[in-house]
């Protein structure tokens, strides 16, 4: 593919703009698309960059996408199976940081009879998660340690919150709504060797502890989602004994106690409710104006001989804080986004739906990327 393809970049959202900085710097073809325009422009300041800057509509992307163009979406990800379908009838590439959804797989025939990439889980979770936990599973394949009658545990955390902690014990950088309807969903996920569902995520809180450079940090910790396809799609087989598998959600301590009174209103609550509710959340625990934030990711993989001792232990962590300049969330979630626009540039990216890249050389690459601009991944082997 033409290193000239143009990158439409959809959102200018507080998680987009480190992403958006470092395409516009390279000094390929840019379109930024956002509700509102001197936000978009915001993002871009200070460089020395030709990005156009456009109010976003769905007409009006449409109308201006070129075949080959490589579409950026950091909307919503209910919007994306439309914003393929656009990118489909114009012969363009697509990227989001979204999960990989039913609506998305259906078009992997389309995409590969065209000769187009729809990627998808290139941000932070779903992204370098899933990719840590690519690494880990190899590694540990790889290792003297490996035998099939060991014991597994799977546990792969992220979280964000202020880095200087509040009363709250947290802070939003987009609307609430999508956390409060999060809250509401139930959570599968393997403990003690069976299969545990619950139908609110807060009634599977549990302590767990991240080592870090000053030492061990308690923080709260629950499912999210149905961890359980998670298991094929990391690659351990299935004859693998399992102990624990769980894909979650970490929060600061004290983070339930402060949330008591949203847990035991927002399972009732009507759709407007709940949006009313959202509409205060954020009114109340917004991001202030160059605020810091804090990120941290855990993945880690052990594995237990059947004697009892201990074969395998190793964890990758990130544990990275925002300044005035930039937001931690926005650095991992945009910035491998941007990857994989190089990648879909490069023409390395194979036609079709494709979710958070597996192969080993692909994960390097992206985390040396990471390194470049300062951001570093802590491994810790036991």
């Amino acid at each position: 593919m033409s290193t000239t393809a143009r990158a439409h970049w959809l959102g200018a959202g507080l998680s987009s703009g480190p992403g958006i900085r470092r395409l516009a710097v390279q000094g390929e073809p840019l379109t930024l698309w956002n509700r509102t325009v001197d936000k978009a422009r915001q993002a871009i300041e200070g460089l020395a960059s030709t990005a156009e800057v456009r109010a976003y509509d769905l007409p009006s992307l449409r109308a201006a996408l070129a075949k080959g163009d490589i579409v950026v979406s950091m909307l919503p990800a209910p919007m994306h199976p439309e914003i393929a379908r656009v990118c489909l009838d114009a012969g363009a590439h697509l990227v989001t940081t979204s999960y990989l959804s039913d609506a998305m797989r259906a078009l992997d025939g389309e995409a590969k009879a065209k000769g187009l990439c729809l990627v998808n889980e290139c941000g932070l979770d779903p992204g370098l998660d899933h990719m840590l936990a690519h690494k880990l599973v190899a590694e540990y394949r790889a290792s003297s340690a490996y035998h099939a009658d060991n014991r597994l545990s799977f546990r792969s955390y992220c979280g964000g919150f202020p880095k200087i902690p509040n009363e709250f014990r947290y802070k939003f950088s987009w609307s609430p709504l999508g956390v409060l309807r999060a809250l509401r969903s139930p959570a599968r996920a393997l403990k003690e060797g069976a299969v545990r569902e619950v139908p609110r995520v807060w009634q599977a809180i549990e302590r767990f502890s991240v080592d870090g450079p000053g030492g061990a940090e308690s923080f709260e910790a629950y499912p999210n989602r149905d961890s359980m396809p998670y298991v094929a799609e990391y690659g351990f087989d299935k004859a693998w004994p399992l102990e624990t598998f769980v894909r979650g959600t970490l929060r600061l301590a004290g983070w339930s106690a402060a949330w008591q009174e949203i847990f035991a209103t927002v399972g009732g609550l009507t759709d407007a409710q709940l949006e009313q509710l959202a509409d205060r959340l954020w009114r109340e625990h917004q991001y202030a104006a160059a605020e810091p934030d804090r990120v941290v990711l855990y993945v880690g993989l052990s594995a237990t001989r059947p004697n009892g001792s201990t074969a395998f232990d190793r964890a990758y962590v990130m544990d990275e804080a925002g300044n005035a300049e930039r937001s931690a969330m926005g650095v991992l979630v945009s910035l491998p986004a941007t990857f994989a626009v190089d990648d879909v540039r490069a023409g390395t990216t194979a036609p079709g739906v494709h979710g958070a890249p597996r192969d080993a050389a692909t994960i390097a690459r992206w985390f040396d990327s990471l390194a470049a601009g300062g951001v570093h991944v802590r491994s810790m082997s036991r």
